[in-house]
């Protein structure tokens, strides 16, 4: 197929990132941008190489030459541009978390599947090299029968708005929990017996801090932590009878380390990435749109709506609620 013309709805920090990938990749056109303000857009346009600017979201998307629509707004936003760009025609990558809630994933879904347009959750790590090195590490038993992991994930963000603020669906689940939670789904699958978790709440009422605990029907268990109030470790352990292994920054990690017990020296698997780490979510997009599917393989929408519900879950335990739900 031709090369794919990506579009960008929103030129914020995400954004920037998106683009300086786009504009190394050469297997896409950097096609169009659009922000609320006109000024801002074409700024973004001339820095990163697109081919078009646009001071609303609508006007971009009327636009037929776009072939992909990254949404790079604010979770709180993700529902009401989903729907925008569906209604519109246009194939979408979502950036995570996908919705506020499961109630509007499944109506973003399914709107999608009506319209027969693909629609994919942009949640990087499930795209990323090291996934099938990890499921290789673990089904060979070289670390033995897997028994446990823990995952922490966490920066001193307490001091950025959009975190705090509860109208834009702050706090630290659905912008940062999502990365151990989502380790945890690809290493030990969906089938959670047990929840039990704590958060801490910020003075707005948003979660600065959680501790999750996972226990699955085959008995191992996953210790989750995620912060916005101090630097964790930033790193996961998956515990075996025989070793471990190690992903510094897991939820893109370059490298996955070994250790067999009784041995002095890691085993190091390098899965190193090519650009940033988000090309590949955008070439399963290309993937799945030349073949005319409407989820991509490694983010099926059956993944977004577990994932989805199981925050909503959490949320619900801890009687955390953002004010877009109750209207």
């Amino acid at each position: 197929m031709d090369k794919l013309k990506v579009s960008i709805l929103g030129a914020g920090r995400i954004a920037a990132t998106m683009a300086e990938t786009l504009a190394k990749m050469d297997d896409v056109i950097s096609y169009s941008v659009a922000a609320r303000d006109l000024d801002r857009a074409q700024a973004f346009a001339e820095k990163y190489g697109f081919e078009k600017a646009y001071g609303s979201y609508e006007e971009m998307l009327q636009d037929d030459g776009t072939d992909l629509v990254y949404i790079a707004t604010p979770h709180s936003h993700h529902y009401e541009h989903a729907l925008l760009c569906l209604n519109h025609g246009r194939h979408v990558l979502c950036e995570k978390a996908f919705t506020v809630n499961r109630k509007q994933a499944e109506e973003v879904l399914a709107l999608a599947e009506q319209k027969g347009l693909l629609i994919t959750e942009a949640v990087w790590t499930r795209y990323m090299p090291f996934v099938k090195t990890l499921h290789d590490l673990l089904a060979s038993g070289v670390i033995g029968k897997v028994c446990s992991m823990e995952a922490c994930f966490g920066f001193e963000l307490s001091w950025h708005d959009r975190l705090v603020n509860p109208a834009l669906a702050g706090g630290a689940l659905l912008d940062m929990g999502i990365y151990p939670l989502t380790l945890a789904s690809i290493a030990f699958g969906d089938d959670i017996a047990h929840i039990a978790s704590r958060c801490i709440k910020t003075d707005r009422g948003v979660d600065a801090q959680d501790s999750i605990l996972l226990e699955y029907t085959d008995g191992k268990l996953a210790t989750l932590t995620t912060s916005m109030l101090g630097n964790l470790r930033n790193e996961a352990a998956i515990y075996g009878t025989k070793g471990h292994l190690i992903l510094p920054s897991f939820w893109h990690a370059e490298e996955i380390q070994l250790f067999v017990d009784g041995e002095d020296t890691p085993h190091i698997y390098p899965c190193p990435v090519e650009i940033s780490g988000y090309e590949y979510e955008v070439r399963s997009c290309a993937r799945a749109i030349a073949a005319g599917k409407t989820e991509c393989t490694e983010m099926p929408h059956s993944e977004t709506l577990y994932m989805m519900g199981l925050m909503d879950r959490l949320r619900e335990a801890w009687d955390l609620r953002y004010p877009m739900e109750d209207i």
